[in-house]
């Protein structure tokens, strides 16, 4: 495989294994186990004298071409597949620390993300800082002599604030830190974490990886001594493999994410643009434009804007339940990436086990909405907010 295939070539070509049948698709090895000629063969398997697959829980072929293909997009050196997003945070977050350690994180985070690091975290005496994100200052004064790990999302859920990874990083690296970044929201065509710096990237591969809806996923992407070190074992161990059928759905997916990932942004763009100009509309935070409050940073680490908008409406949550009652396109879902058009209001659902303080401080009013633009006709979804709006009162 080449590795100067372009993003495009590599999401259809890389990492593929072929059996002796010689098959076109990748092939799924839905299998628990692996067989061995010989005692000795087993032997020398386990104690790593030889290469090959030792138990579906570890991985497997099909497995492992989806790690090697995210790696080759990434820029990694190695990754290990989840069965879920939530399964590569934790895992990624948890495998490199212990009782003891601290943790900074941006405070605004998807919910089940700030759950771990708020909550879970501290549960087996790993302390953690919350900070303002947006400002590298914060991020300074929260270090602590055993701060191990900086935690972010950019473009962050659900507002779209953007973080300087590059600073970010800078400063772990003074401490000797590690900085994972959550970077589902841009996307591996439009952001690059670990050129910027960071140490290790995390993806819900549900989202625009899947980008159907059909199945849940995760990835955790490093170097290979990080790998070797901290993910390995916690990984065998504890179990939060993805399942070979999965892996092979996201194969799949994949092959097309540049297509509708190229799509969802410019509808999004369009609607960002619509919704800036409506009455009923308080603000729109949308990384493609130059009114975002951190386009700076985006200019500097981001090659395109997103696939999703965030608004806040006049009218509160009454507004925001009315225009999603009254879209004919766009659903409601908590879900995003997909290729139908989805809307949610995370007040009510992504972030509602949050206070109300922690959402005001994360610019969570009543009537914020976050859309996540689908691969429909752009005019068609315009067309659909349009008539929508008309249900809402300013």
């Amino acid at each position: 495989m080449s590795k100067n295939w372009r993003p495009a070539t590599q999401l259809v070509h890389g990492g593929t294994t072929r059996s002796q049948h010689g098959e076109t698709s990748e092939a799924i090895f839905l299998t628990q186990g692996f067989v061995y000629d010989t005692s000795e063969a087993a032997e020398a398997r386990f104690k790593g004298e030889t290469e090959g697959f030792i138990y579906a829980r570890y991985g497997s072929p099909t497995n492992d071409m989806f790690e090697k293909r995210m790696c080759m997009l990434e820029g990694a050196e190695d990754a290990r597949a989840t069965a879920s997003g939530m399964a590569a945070v934790t895992a990624a977050i948890l495998c490199q620390l212990k009782a003891g350690d601290h943790i900074v994180a941006a405070r605004a985070l998807f919910g089940s993300c700030r759950w771990v690091v708020e909550t879970l975290a501290p549960k087996y005496g790993i302390e953690c800082t919350l900070v303002d994100g947006r400002d590298l200052a914060n991020w300074e004064k929260a270090i602590q002599k055993n701060t191990k790990v900086f935690f972010l999302e950019s473009p962050t859920n659900p507002t779209l604030e953007v973080i300087d990874i590059a600073g970010v990083a800078k400063l772990a690296n003074q401490i000797g830190a590690k900085v994972v970044v959550d970077n589902v929201f841009a996307t591996p065509l439009f952001q690059k974490p670990l050129e910027l710096g960071a140490h290790i990237v995390v993806y819900s591969a549900t989202k625009h990886i899947d980008g159907q809806g059909r199945c849940l996923g995760g990835v955790v992407l490093s170097d290979k001594d990080w790998i070797n070190e901290h993910l390995h074992d916690y990984f065998r161990h504890t179990g939060p493999a993805m399942s070979p059928f999965n892996a092979w759905t996201l194969l799949k997916g994949i092959e097309t994410l540049p297509l509708r990932v190229r799509q969802q942004t410019e509808t999004a763009r369009r609607v960002a643009d619509f919704l800036a100009e409506q009455p009923e509309v308080a603000k729109v935070i949308y990384p493609g434009r130059k009114d975002h409050p951190q386009a700076d940073i985006i200019a500097k680490q981001m090659t395109g804007g997103s696939t999703l908008v965030a608004f806040e409406l006049k009218g509160g949550k009454d507004a925001a339940f009315a225009l999603q009652n009254a879209l004919k396109i766009a659903r409601i879902s908590n879900n995003l990436g997909d290729s139908k058009s989805l809307i949610t209001h995370p007040a009510t659902t992504t972030h509602k086990n949050l206070t109300d303080e922690a959402r005001e401080e994360l610019g969570i009013s009543a009537g914020t909405v976050r859309f996540s633009a689908g691969i429909e006709d752009s005019d068609d979804i315009v067309e659909d907010f349009a008539r929508a709006l008309k249900s809402v009162k300013a």
